[in-house]
């Protein structure tokens, strides 16, 4: 954790800091010991946990894509334990109808009318497990759910739970039986982070846990209430102009990579990332220095953030699917190119 501001971080500070300080140091440390205990439960995936949470505190949602077995159901598992909010599984299927995530009427012969019963889309946690075997219609549902934290039922707009995160998981696209998310979709995607298998003490851990059937019981950490003035908190962090400006210009290089001096990335993308991804990569790097317990955004808080907001909204051209150039790639050389404040 960041204590205090060293030379090269000043230039981004407020001056003066302000009264808010104490406050975000004292988040930093109650975010940092979240992780913590998340990590009695989590081998390894430490990215994971982080990301979590600054998805959580930007009011953000996960694309999350790995393999099977790699803790994803676990992951958020646990964060529903560490912060005393409600999570519901949903188990996305060909045959999944939208009533079986949001809701549906049922008939009351009783009192001869029809009442509510709320689908699982309803708390504050979200699994949608391996999203990309759903179906159109469900997509749509869970659509209006992301964006606009409300779901539209029998004619009535029924607002969702706040704090709200659906954390999505996808199995690679070549596994049979899968299929490509929509664009429009994809985009509403605070981040899409990539898990692989962890290192050799990793998996060691994961069998002797495994072995001696321990359930790590978690200290709840953080409170709904927590992660609302948290959210809260993230809007006061200060972004300063130049690094608004580089913010900019690295999603700008995704669309036009010559005025960024890249040309060769051009023949490469076929769509770059849209001003929505300006604006998720700006609240995911205040979430960030909110993780270091600083007040001020830095060009680190958006490189360490920057891959996971703009892998899935960068579309590749059949030149670069050709020659097997991943986006990750096309991301990392823009970092690489532009100019840093």
């Amino acid at each position: 954790m960041t204590a205090g501001h060293n030379p090269e971080e000043i230039r981004f500070a407020p001056e003066p800091s302000g009264p808010l300080a104490e406050s975000f140091s004292q988040a930093g440390v109650m975010l940092n010991r979240t992780i913590e205990e998340m990590s009695r439960r989590i081998v390894g995936q430490r990215d994971l946990q982080k990301k979590m949470l600054i998805a959580l505190m930007a009011d953000g949602h996960i694309l999350l894509e790995g393999l099977p077995g790699l803790a994803k159901t676990t992951a958020i598992k646990t964060l529903s334990d560490v912060t005393r909010l409600n999570f519901h599984r949903i188990q996305f299927t060909p045959d999944l109808l939208p009533s079986d995530v949001v809701g549906t009427q049922i008939y009351d012969p009783r009192s001869s009318g029809f009442s509510i019963k709320l689908g699982p889309i309803f708390a504050n946690l979200i699994l949608a497990d391996e999203i990309n075997r759903a179906p159109a219609k469900v997509q749509s549902a869970l659509l209006e759910a992301m964006q606009e934290r409300q779901v539209t039922l029998a004619g009535d707009t029924l607002p969702l739970p706040q704090p709200f995160l659906v954390m999505a998981t996808q199995n690679p696209i070549e596994q049979e039986g899968t299929y490509p998310l929509p664009e429009a979709q994809l985009d509403r995607f605070l981040f899409k982070i990539v898990i692989g298998y962890g290192t050799l003490e990793d998996e060691m851990e994961i069998m002797a846990r495994a072995v001696t059937e321990e359930a790590h019981k978690l200290e709840p950490i953080l409170s709904d209430k927590d992660i609302i003035s948290l959210q809260s908190l993230v809007k006061k962090v200060h972004v300063a102009e130049k690094i608004r400006r580089y913010i900019a210009n690295v999603v700008i290089a995704t669309r036009d990579p010559v005025s960024a001096k890249i040309p060769d990335l051009k023949a490469l993308i076929e769509v770059g990332a849209s001003p929505r991804a300006s604006i998720s990569l700006e609240k995911a790097a205040r979430a960030q220095a909110i993780m270091e317990g600083r007040s001020y955004v830095t060009p680190q808080d958006v490189k360490d953030v920057g891959m996971e907001v703009l892998r899935h909204r960068i579309i590749r051209s059949y030149e670069a699917e050709a020659d097997n150039v991943a986006t990750d790639d096309l991301v990392r050389r823009i970092f690489d190119h532009v100019e840093v404040p």
